[in-house]
C-alpha cells in the first residue's frame, strides 16, 4: 500500500519540474517583432568622417507607417535629409524586442539591442576605410536598410586657399589650406587630401583633415605656381600663388679671360616692367658700386688686383622694397708681365732702355724699378725708363707693376751683363 501511494507523488513532482523547465526555455527565446511591424532607421547624419562615430536610432512599430525619406521595411534607403518626425499610427512593439544590426563598412555597437518604447539607439563606428556603409536592421520578418557615405565617399567640395597669396621676387613658402565638406556643407574629418603643384614643391603631399575638415601643407616655390587639392574623386579649383617678377633678368661679364689689373665689363639687365630704384654690384673682392635706377641693360667695369675666382653679385631693389639678386663667376688670371733691355749686354755709364711688356689693357698706377747696383729704386708712370749702370758685373733688374687700387698686380725681372 505504501508503494502505490508514492507513484502519484512522483508524477506530480515530475510535472512541476517540466513546467518550470518550459518557462525557463521561454525566457531564453528572444522576443522578435511581430508580423506586419515596420522598422525605421534614423541616422544622425548621412555622411560620416573616417575614424569617428554617429548615432542611429531604429523605431519598431506594429502595423505602423514610416516617414518619407528613410530606409524602411525591406527596401534600401539612400540617406538624404535626416528625418526628425516619429512614425505615425501603429503601436510600439513590446519592450525588450530584439533588433539586430549589420553593416558592410565599419561596425555597429551594439550589434543587438532591445527596444524601449519602440526604439533602440546604436553607434556606427568607422575606421580608416572610405566607402558606402550599407546598414541593415532586422527583427522577426521586419527589416530596414540605409546607406551612409563614409570618408572620401562623402566628399562634395574641396576648397583651397593660401596664406599669403603672393611672394616676393625671390619666392619662398606659403601655407596651403584645403577644406573638405559634405553635400550639406558639414566638415569632414580624417579624410586624406593630396596636394599637387605645377611649380615648386608641397610638403607633406598628403594630409588627413582635422575635425574642422581642414588639411594644411606648405608650398615652397620661386615661380608663380598653381595648387590643387584632391579628396577622393573631388578636386579643388586651382589656386594661384603669385611670385613677383624678378627685378633682374640678366647679369654677367663680356670680358674673356681677364687678367689682374685688366678692366672687366659687367652687364646688368633689368626685367621687363621692373621698377628698379637701385642696383648694387658687388665684385666679390671687397669692392662694389651702385648703379642707381636703370631701365635698360647697363654696364660697369672693375679691375681685380689679383688672380683668382670671384663671385660678383648684382642686387636690384624695386619700388616696393623687394630685392632680387643674380650672381656670376669671374676667373681672373695673373698679369703676365715681361721686361726687356736695350742694349743687353751694356757698358758702364751707357744709357740703357728698359721696357715693360705684357700689360695689355691693364689699368696701371705706377711702376717701381730696382737696379741692383747701389742706386735707389724709383717709380715711374710709364712702362719705359732709362738707366746707366755705374759698376761692372751681372745685375738683376726688377720691375713691380701696381694697379689703380694700389695693389701689386704683376712683376718681372731681367739679368744684365754690364761691361
Amino acid at each position: 500500500m505504501v508503494a502505490h501511494r508514492r507513484v502519484p507523488v512522483l508524477a506530480a513532482v515530475l510535472c512541476t519540474a517540466l513546467v518550470f523547465s518550459l518557462v525557463g526555455a521561454c525566457d531564453k527565446v528572444p522576443l522578435l517583432a511581430p508580423t506586419g511591424s515596420i522598422i525605421t532607421l534614423l541616422p544622425q547624419t548621412t555622411t560620416v568622417s573616417l575614424n569617428s562615430s554617429i548615432s542611429i536610432i531604429a523605431t519598431v512599430i506594429e502595423n505602423g507607417t514610416a516617414p518619407a525619406g528613410t530606409g524602411t521595411g525591406t527596401g534600401t534607403g539612400t540617406g538624404g535629409s535626416t528625418p526628425s518626425a516619429r512614425p505615425g499610427n501603429g503601436t510600439p512593439v513590446q519592450n525588450g524586442t530584439v533588433i539586430t544590426f549589420t553593416t558592410t563598412l565599419g561596425r555597429i555597437e551594439p550589434s543587438e539591442a532591445r527596444t524601449h518604447n519602440g526604439q533602440v539607439s546604436v553607434q556606427l563606428l568607422t575606421g580608416g576605410t572610405s566607402g558606402i556603409a550599407h546598414i541593415t536592421a532586422y527583427s522577426g520578418g521586419a527589416s530596414s536598410s540605409v546607406d551612409l557615405k563614409v570618408g572620401t565617399a562623402a566628399v562634395k567640395t574641396v576648397t583651397v586657399t593660401t596664406i599669403p597669396q603672393s611672394l616676393g621676387a625671390s619666392g619662398g613658402s606659403v601655407q596651403v589650406i584645403a577644406t573638405v565638406t559634405d553635400d550639406g556643407g558639414a566638415a569632414l574629418g580624417g579624410v586624406p587630401v593630396t596636394f599637387a603643384t605645377d611649380k615648386g614643391s608641397i610638403s607633406p603631399s598628403t594630409v588627413n583633415t582635422d575635425t574642422s575638415g581642414q588639411a594644411v601643407a606648405t608650398l615652397t616655390t620661386i615661380a608663380t605656381a598653381k595648387v590643387t587639392a584632391t579628396a577622393g574623386t573631388v578636386s579643388s579649383t586651382a589656386v594661384t600663388v603669385n611670385v613677383n617678377t624678378r627685378s633682374l633678368s640678366g647679369f654677367g661679364t663680356t670680358t674673356p679671360n681677364p687678367s689682374a689689373g685688366t678692366p672687366v665689363t659687367f652687364t646688368v639687365t633689368p626685367a621687363s616692367g621692373a621698377n628698379i630704384v637701385n642696383v648694387r654690384v658687388d665684385f666679390g673682392d671687397g669692392f662694389g658700386t651702385d648703379l642707381g635706377p636703370i631701365q635698360a641693360a647697363t654696364t660697369t667695369t672693375h679691375a681685380y688686383n689679383s688672380a683668382g675666382i670671384f663671385t660678383a653679385t648684382a642686387t636690384a631693389r624695386d619700388a616696393t622694397g623687394d630685392s632680387g639678386s643674380l650672381t656670376t663667376l669671374v676667373s681672373v688670371g695673373s698679369l703676365q708681365v715681361t721686361l726687356s733691355a736695350s742694349p743687353n749686354p751694356t757698358v758702364v755709364d751707357t744709357p740703357t732702355t728698359f721696357l715693360v711688356g705684357g700689360l695689355g689693357t691693364a689699368q696701371i698706377d705706377h711702376f717701381t724699378w730696382t737696379w741692383d747696383d747701389g742706386t735707389a729704386s724709383f717709380d715711374t708712370t710709364s712702362p719705359q725708363t732709362v738707366h746707366a749702370f755705374k759698376t761692372k758685373g751681372t745685375k738683376t733688374v726688377r720691375v713691380d707693376v701696381f694697379g689703380l687700387n694700389g695693389a701689386k698686380i704683376g712683376s718681372a725681372q731681367i739679368s744684365m751683363s754690364v761691361l
